[in-house]
C-alpha cells in the first residue's frame, strides 16, 4: 500500500494495519508484514506499539467509521425532507458504514481479549459501541414522533433495529458472496426506506362530514 514516507511512523504503521487487516484478515497481517508496508523496520514499529493487536486498537478508535452525525443532524432538523427522505439517506450511509465496518468485526469476534479491551476502551470514552447507531435512529424517531411526522404508536427502536439490521445484512451478504449478491444499494435503500415509512406513516386524516343539506326555501304565496 503506498505511504508517503514524510508522514510520522505512527500513522504509516496504522495505514499500513488497517490495509492488511481489510484485505489479507487480522491473522496475516502481521508486524512484519505491517512493517513491510509502512516502510519501517520492526525494531521501529515496537518502539511505537506494544504488539498487533495495539496497533489494532489504534485503526480501531481513530479509522473506524460513524453514523452519528448524521442522525443528530436529522434530529436537530430534518431540513425540509420528509421522512421518507431521511430513512434513505441513513440507509445509504448505513450501506457503506457496515460495508466498512464488517472487516474489522470480523477480526474483533475472533479474538475475545481484543473485543474486551476495545470494549472498555469505548466506554472509557462514553461510547456504547455497535447499540450507537440504533439509538441514534431511534431518539430521530422519537424526534419526529414528536412533530408529529409519523404516527403515535410508532416504536422507534423497532424500526431502527428493522433498518440498520437489514444495511448489515446486505453488508454480509455482499462480504459473503460479492457484489451479485445483494440487490443494488440504491434499489435497496429506496424499497428499504419505502417499507419502514410505510410501518411509521401516520394514518390518513378523516374526512370531514359532509355540510347538512341546504333547508327547503319557503313556498311563496299565492298571487292575490
Amino acid at each position: 500500500m503506498p505511504t508517503s514516507p514524510s508522514r510520522p511512523a505512527p500513522e504509516r504503521i496504522v495505514d499500513a494495519a488497517e490495509h492488511l487487516v481489510r484485505t489479507a484478515g487480522f491473522a496475516h497481517a502481521t508486524t512484519k508484514e505491517i512493517a513491510r508496508a509502512a516502510g519501517c523496520s520492526e525494531a521501529l514499529l515496537y518502539k511505537h506499539f506494544v504488539n498487533k493487536e495495539d496497533i489494532f486498537l489504534r485503526v480501531l478508535f481513530e479509522r473506524m467509521p460513524r453514523l452519528g452525525g448524521l442522525l443528530t443532524e436529522l434530529a436537530d432538523d430534518p431540513g425540509g425532507r420528509s421522512v421518507e427522505e431521511c430513512l434513505r439517506a441513513v440507509a445509504g450511509k448505513a450501506v457503506d458504514f457496515y460495508l466498512e465496518i464488517l472487516p474489522m468485526m470480523g477480526a474483533l469476534l475472533v479474538e475475545p481479549g481484543l473485543l474486551a479491551r476495545f470494549a472498555e476502551g469505548l466506554a472509557a470514552v462514553g461510547r456504547k459501541g455497535p447499540s450507537e447507531a440504533g439509538d441514534a435512529l431511534a431518539d430521530y424517531l422519537v424526534r419526529e414522533r414528536e412533530r408529529g411526522r409519523i404516527r403515535v404508536d410508532a416504536d422507534p427502536g423497532a424500526a431502527a433495529a428493522m433498518l440498520l439490521g437489514a444495511c448489515f445484512q446486505r453488508a454480509f451478504f455482499v462480504a459473503f458472496g460479492g457484489a451479485a449478491a445483494a440487490q443494488p444499494a440504491d434499489e435497496f435503500t429506496a424499497a428499504l426506506s419505502r417499507t419502514v415509512w410505510a410501518a411509521l406513516s401516520p394514518p390518513p386524516a378523516a374526512p370531514l362530514p359532509a355540510p347538512p343539506p341546504a333547508a327547503p326555501s319557503p313556498a311563496a304565496p299565492p298571487a292575490a
